[in-house]
């Protein structure tokens, strides 16, 4: 489990359903769904607005649920320290983009929300960490995001929910989405690879014949002990990645040991 401050959830109810929200996720998709508004002195706002607008949806579909948002830090994280190729060919964040985040930060604070950062991880591992730590204490977690990743981390007490598609993602939602179960995540991630984080996977393997060899091997160990009678070159290509493969596997995991050290309803 984290290590987090004993102040963490020392004003939460065991009962209280919390609701954690990938700010990163949120703020792209805002900036790419809205046109380039702007304020009246020039300032673009296009990305605080769309923001705003979802953490508003949220709100009002979930009144009296606790809220923190959740941001990447700046700089690499320990899956560069893995493989210096990780997100290698993302560009650079839009200036457009860069200018709105102070201030949407200042404005996330004066509604009295918490931002939780840390450095050297991104924000599914905190978003994961915290997920599970309270999901031990019994409490209901859900978790307000797009990425594809944080399905590994859906379980009986956490759930995603898509504002923007209006979905929630139990664990029978997973399985309807992906073909595979909560806990064969991580395995059909490694298999399939991610282009937008340059993780390899295997070349020419997508999310059929991912789920093909999960529900015939059940996982990525057993699949591996098989590669031999994977047939044509799909196969050939399975065996002549392997070490590759178990790279994507470690990249794709997501990690639940964060030490958060903030007090998630004071954290400024």
């Amino acid at each position: 489990m984290p290590n987090l401050n004993a102040n963490l959830d020392k004003n939460l109810d065991k009962n209280t359903p919390i609701i954690l929200i990938d700010g990163s996720g949120y703020l792209f998709r805002a900036f790419f769904a809205l046109p380039p508004l702007t304020s009246p002195s020039g300032h673009p706002t296009g990305a605080i607005l769309g923001f705003l607008n979802m953490l508003k949806r949220l709100i009002t579909d979930h009144p009296t649920k606790k809220l923190a948002v959740i941001f990447d830090a700046k700089g690499k994280t320990f899956r560069h320290d893995m493989y210096d190729d990780y997100k290698a060919n993302r560009a650079s964040m839009p200036d457009d983009l860069a200018v709105q985040i102070a201030p949407l930060h200042n404005i996330i604070k004066l509604l009295g929300i918490p931002i939780i950062i840390e450095p050297k991880v991104e924000a599914d591992d905190v978003l994961a960490s915290i997920s599970s730590y309270f999901a031990n204490k019994n409490n209901n977690i859900l978790v307000a995001t797009s990425d594809k990743d944080l399905a590994q981390i859906v379980s009986d007490k956490i759930n995603l929910v898509d504002t923007m598609k209006d979905k929630i993602l139990d664990i029978k939602g997973v399985k309807e989405k992906f073909g595979v179960e909560c806990d064969q995540i991580i395995d059909y991630l490694s298999l399939i690879g991610d282009t937008s984080d340059n993780i390899p996977g295997v070349p020419k393997v997508g999310p059929k014949t991912a789920v093909k060899w999960l529900s015939e091997y059940k996982n990525l160990d057993n699949l591996i002990k098989n590669a031999d009678q994977i047939k044509g070159k799909v196969g050939e290509n399975l065996r002549n990645n392997l070490d590759q493969l178990k790279l994507s596997q470690q990249l794709v995991t997501i990690n639940y040991d964060v030490n958060i050290d903030k007090d998630i309803n004071s954290y400024e």
